[in-house]
């Protein structure tokens, strides 16, 4: 693989696959640009260097082929605003002659998006042939999609081998996101506190299995909390568990203690008698919550021990909120942990934010650029700290 940043695109085509699969209202009006922007940097730089570069994504599920709904031209006008009025041309299907012949046709400096990749099942089946046919478009593949790199997919995984190692590497976002995952995983700062939250156990076993072997402090918050509460004896009310999950809970806790980990739990949380925001709240021992009642968000007590722990670590990985920070009530431990987290950057940790809920709290909040990374990759980023090897990093890297 070559590096991307070394790397003089003059009079190169680029074929870059990025992720554009971004959120549209029913106006076909784009409500968060975040992965967008993010591809900037590798767009701007093949440009700066006299290149020309051509943008693949998927977008959306499309059932049965083309649909108005699921096209990318939607987001010409936004790309062309974002690279500050560059010439931005749209090709209204990926492969074919019309795509050929605009591909071909494409000057120094010039962009091209190609119509939405999933418009084709053989993008999700890996087929080699339409990834051979998507290769024949430029003369460098540059896989800046970190968010779909834990698909085995033909535009991430399969054409890279019709590149050169030469002529396959990340783009900037992609080299970010894989650098500093490999830092938490590989070369992490010890205390090392993972904050793994979110609704269910079950979505983050392999998770917090792999984090055992790599963490000093792990915090777990968020629904999965009370499953672990419940399998240590503790009454939790109507708060979500998993019943099935309650011998792994315990599994998790007794592997932790022989290896010297420490697990926190909340000791208390915010309750409510319903799931609604208009809901009555108190607070409670979360290992003595009234029936009726349920925890939805982390009480002040688990706050300021959570802080006290992220406060004095030199790395944090954190997936998944406290509780239900959508709504008004149950948002304070998610944006007390987010402070925190900001602040122990700000003294020298390194913190790695990933996760859809975790990423939108620290955007909600005001804390995405004061700590060290923000993933775009939710379930990559996830696969990738189960300790999965992706297909897209193993790609370019073979």
């Amino acid at each position: 693989m070559s590096q991307f940043s070394e790397h003089n695109f003059k009079g190169e085509k680029a074929l870059v696959r990025v992720d554009f699969n971004v959120p549209l209202n029913d106006k076909y009006q784009i409500t968060d640009d975040t992965r967008m922007s993010a591809a900037v940097p590798t767009i701007q730089k093949i440009i700066k260097d006299g290149g020309s570069v051509i943008l693949m994504s998927h977008f959306g599920r499309p059932k049965d082929g083309p649909s108005e709904k699921y096209s990318l031209k939607h987001l010409v006008v936004h790309l062309r605003r974002l690279l500050n009025g560059e010439t931005v041309l749209f090709a209204n299907d990926c492969i074919g002659e019309e795509a050929t012949k605009m591909c071909a046709d494409l000057q120094p400096g010039e962009v091209l998006l190609l119509e939405n990749l999933r418009f084709y099942k053989e993008e999700e089946k890996g087929d080699e042939t339409f990834a051979e046919k998507l290769s024949k478009l430029g003369d460098v593949y540059v896989n800046d999609a970190f968010g779909t790199a834990h698909r085995a997919h033909a535009s991430t995984a399969v054409i890279a081998k019709f590149f050169p190692a030469e002529k396959r590497m990340f783009g900037l976002l992609m080299e970010g996101e894989v650098k500093s995952a490999e830092k938490v995983l590989h070369n992490s700062e010890k205390p090392f506190t993972a904050i793994i939250g979110g609704a269910k156990v079950s979505d983050k076993i392999m998770i917090l299995e792999n984090l055992l072997n790599k963490a000093t402090d792990i915090i777990i918050g968020g629904g999965m909390a009370y499953t672990f509460l419940k399998a240590m004896g503790g009454k939790i009310g109507n708060s979500l568990c998993e019943e099935d999950r309650l011998g792994t809970a315990d599994e998790i806790l007794k592997k932790a203690s022989a290896k010297g980990v420490c697990i926190h739990l909340p000791p208390d949380s915010i309750i409510a008698d319903k799931f609604e925001a208009t809901a009555d709240t108190s607070d409670a021992p979360s290992n003595n919550i009234p029936d009726g009642w349920m925890g939805l968000d982390i009480g002040p007590n688990a706050c300021d021990q959570f802080c006290n722990v992220i406060k004095r670590s030199k790395t944090i990985l954190w997936n998944g909120p406290m509780g239900v920070f959508e709504m008004e009530k149950f948002r304070h431990g998610t944006k007390a942990i987010a402070k925190a987290v900001a602040e122990a950057t700000d003294s020298g940790a390194f913190s790695l934010v990933g996760g859809g809920d975790s990423v939108a709290a620290v955007n909600q909040f005001g804390y995405a650029d004061k700590v060290s990374y923000v993933s775009t990759g939710g379930g990559a980023m996830l696969e990738y700290f189960e300790g999965k090897e992706l297909p897209g990093i193993a790609a370019i890297k073979q």
